[in-house]
């Protein structure tokens, strides 16, 4: 007898029917787009953006026949070449039919673009050769003419668009920003995880990119959505979850998207009818014995006084007063000035996640799994 199916899909791209709620998020950025406006969206790493874009991209299609989408992922570029590999592969992996694929190689061709085979993934990877800036510049407006001259709307989501900043081979934003602006066939998506940079980058005066897009910032999913979600994935695949064990779930994973999901994937994985939160633990530790490396190998690139601020916030859970002398003397953590660049140290390496609203800024670790292993040193 097969396994039950584990509707916890851990994969970027969920199918529909396996995509909890967002549905505001969905029926707005849509409309932006039917509308002939780019978008921004803003949260931090593994909230669920890049999940919502493709949900987005699913929906449109299943609507409207007539667009295309293209999905690119820049985390992994470092200079403005690997940029435009990246976009080359995302173009080449949704063209189909040979005709189009001569068609898109032909316009690159004057660029000597060598394609070759990904051995780990077997997807596409190009990659460029350039003597000069200028070349890249029309290797860019090849691209991007390409996806004008398509019959059916585009859309194209740059996923972690703050990475154009760190480039030093050419001025990203200027270059994008003169290639995007005369398109008519084509719209965007802006994502970023970097809430300083994203908003610079599209609201200084003095960027290039300046009011050129909506701005759309993307939250946790409701409490009470979540809650039904997981309740009605067990139940449809012939199991069933407490009440208890759900609100252990969404408090312990702070409602955030990526570690809800994985934590009921494990659940689900090891409940043989009813899920209770004895299941639920069982999964953490298992969790924990999974990472527990990674989670030490942390330690090691960290300096004794970064580690010990990130236990500290771990403990505390959400920091608003970071240096404040009762939260410095409770963990020993020094002096206010040297706490404050060990915080900023953090932040900037990604270990600590800061939040803004109107009542201030307040500090958490930003991976759940690790803040909630660290609780326990």
């Amino acid at each position: 007898m097969s396994a039950p199916f584990n509707p916890f899909i851990l994969s970027l791209h969920t199918p529909v029917r396996y995509f909890c709620d967002r549905k505001t998020e969905t029926d707005d950025i849509i409309k932006y787009l039917e509308n002939g406006s780019n978008i921004t969206l803003i949260s931090p790493r593994r909230l669920g953006k890049t999940g919502l874009i493709y949900h987005i991209f699913d929906v449109l299609e299943e609507r409207d026949a007539d667009y295309e989408t293209y999905y690119i992922d820049i985390y992994p570029s470092h200079s403005f070449e690997d940029f435009l590999a990246l976009t080359a592969e995302a173009i080449y992996t949704k063209t189909a039919g040979r005709s189009a694929i001569r068609s898109f190689l032909d316009t690159l061709k004057s660029f000597r673009p060598v394609l070759s085979t990904d051995p780990v993934t077997g997807k596409a990877r190009f990659s460029f050769t350039f003597q000069t800036d200028t070349e890249k510049r029309y290797t860019l407006k090849s691209l991007l003419d390409y996806l004008e001259s398509r019959k059916k709307k585009v859309i194209v989501a740059i996923d972690e668009f703050q990475q154009i900043r760190s480039y030093s081979d050419i001025s990203a934003e200027a270059t994008l920003r003169t290639h995007i602006q005369p398109l008519k066939n084509v719209q965007f998506i802006f994502s970023g995880s970097k809430r300083r940079v994203m908003a610079d980058m599209f609201t200084g005066e003095k960027s290039p990119f300046y009011e050129s897009s909506a701005m759309y910032p993307i939250g946790k999913i409701d409490e009470e959505e979540y809650s039904s979600f997981i309740r009605k994935q067990f139940i449809d695949n012939g199991k069933t979850i407490t009440d208890e064990a759900v609100g252990f779930i969404l408090e312990w994973t702070k409602r955030h998207t990526f570690y809800t999901q994985f934590l009921c994937n494990r659940v689900f994985l090891g409940t043989r009818k009813e899920a209770t939160v004895t299941e639920v633990l069982v999964a953490i530790d298992l969790i924990f014995k999974e990472n527990e490396d990674a989670f030490l190998e942390r330690r090691n690139l960290l300096t004794g006084r970064q580690w010990n601020y990130l236990i500290a916030v771990a403990k505390e859970g959400e920091l608003s007063q970071p240096t404040s002398n009762e939260f410095l003397q409770r963990y020993h953590l020094g002096a206010q000035s040297s706490s404050l660049r060990t915080l900023e140290a953090l932040v900037e390496k990604e270990l600590i996640l800061e939040t803004k609203s109107t009542a201030g800024s307040s500090y958490s670790v930003y991976n759940v799994f690790l803040s909630r292993w660290l609780e326990r040193l």
